[in-house]
């Protein structure tokens, strides 16, 4: 009786470690809410895994480190084997220390140099930086690079202010968005020198361009789309507007991939405001927009339904907005800190280019069938 039921046991034991193995056959992103900075975790069926950006720094960096750390947990990794740093402002790698002391990463791909030169950043890369990639590796890369993952294929579309001129698969085509673009003058900032990526797993495609802006954006898509249209696209620069030479989420690139998901990577008073709104919902193709906050700067006027926002307000209202917040950014409410419960977005996607994506607060997830 004892020998039956330590067979039955271990039968038990393996088949569900069988079962789990076998029921990981996704490539599982985390879209990690770090209060209007940036955070993309990608996790392919055999454990491998990038990230993109690690939030905020000072005092919101144990903050968003930690919320980080949690989608780590929930996907089962011991460990970041690819780091991808966009650009270097804060929101996008103050957190970057406190994460690797709690995650060893093995491998970091940035665009170089800092072109901006702020003090905080200057700081972090003379004295910090050095000692992260020294128990690791550090690779500068350029448009065309790609990033060996099992599984995926990774190719960086934009650096250092340039973009891809080469067609990936699926690209090629004029782009008929681009009669209306014009060059404009020089951003010189960091935004624009954002290390942005194509991620092809299968038949599913999304792109990742970190903060690009006006020109490097028109590079990568006109007159000639070198990309192609993707399932997801993560917004870039949090879903802040269009307006020339600085903005981002032109008509060019954003109708030019046609994605049937975007998902903006928002804070309640950071990004997904009525100008960009008003592009992003307006894309060809587009069936849903998924947004990290609600947007105070869009209110109701520009905004998705509830079970699509991954987090509300950071300060519950006596009334919910319906207009957007208008006027110089300085005459806007200061958003008051939020260290509770926060949820991220996550999207599993199949090989045959089927995927879902899930939102934790309200326990929705939708289904997206392959596009044939």
């Amino acid at each position: 009786m004892r020998k039956q039921f330590l067979i039955t046991l271990v039968s038990i034991v393996l088949g569900s470690g069988l079962l789990s193995a076998q029921a990981r056959e996704t490539l599982d992103i985390y879209v990690v809410d770090v209060e209007g900075g940036n955070a993309t975790l990608f996790v392919t069926p055999t454990g491998g895994s990038v990230l993109i950006d690690s939030g905020n720094g000072g005092a919101n960096a144990a903050r968003d480190a930690g919320r980080i750390v949690e989608a780590v947990r929930d996907a089962g990794l011991t460990q970041i084997d690819h780091y991808v740093q966009t650009h270097w402002h804060g929101d996008h790698f103050g957190g970057l220390a406190t994460l690797e002391s709690q995650v060893p990463i093995r491998a970091y791909y940035d665009a170089g140099p800092s072109v901006q030169g702020q003090e905080a950043t200057v700081a972090f890369l003379a004295d910090v930086y050095p000692g992260l990639i020294a128990k690791a590796s550090r690779t500068i890369v350029d448009p065309g690079d790609t990033i060996s993952i099992d599984g995926l294929e990774w190719t960086i579309i934009t650096a250092g202010g340039d973009a891809i001129q080469s067609n990936l698969r699926g690209g090629g085509s004029p782009n008929p968005y681009c009669a209306s673009w014009q060059a404009q003058g020089p951003d010189t900032g960091e935004n624009a020198q954002s290390v942005g990526s194509h991620i092809r797993f299968g038949e599913f495609t999304a792109v990742h361009p970190g903060d690009i802006t006006w020109n490097v954006e028109g590079a990568l898509m006109c007159p000639e789309n070198h990309i192609g249209t993707v399932d997801v696209l993560f917004s870039g620069h949090h879903g802040q507007g269009p307006p020339s030479p600085v903005g981002s989420n032109t008509p060019q690139l954003v109708n030019g991939l046609a994605p049937r998901v975007s998902i903006i990577n928002n804070g309640t008073r950071k990004g997904g405001q009525p100008e960009s709104m008003r592009v992003i919902l307006n894309s060809p193709g587009l069936e849903d927009v998924w947004m990290m906050h609600f947007s105070l700067l869009s209110g109701q006027e520009y905004t998705v339904p509830g079970m699509f926002i991954a987090n509300t307000v950071d300060q519950q209202l006596d009334l919910m907005p319906v207009a957007p917040l208008s006027g110089p950014n300085e005459t806007w409410p200061d958003a008051p800190v939020h260290n509770g419960p926060a949820h991220w977005i996550k999207v599993s996607a199949n090989r045959d280019g089927s995927f879902s994506v899930t939102n934790p607060r309200n326990n929705f997830t939708k289904m997206y069938q392959a596009d044939n």
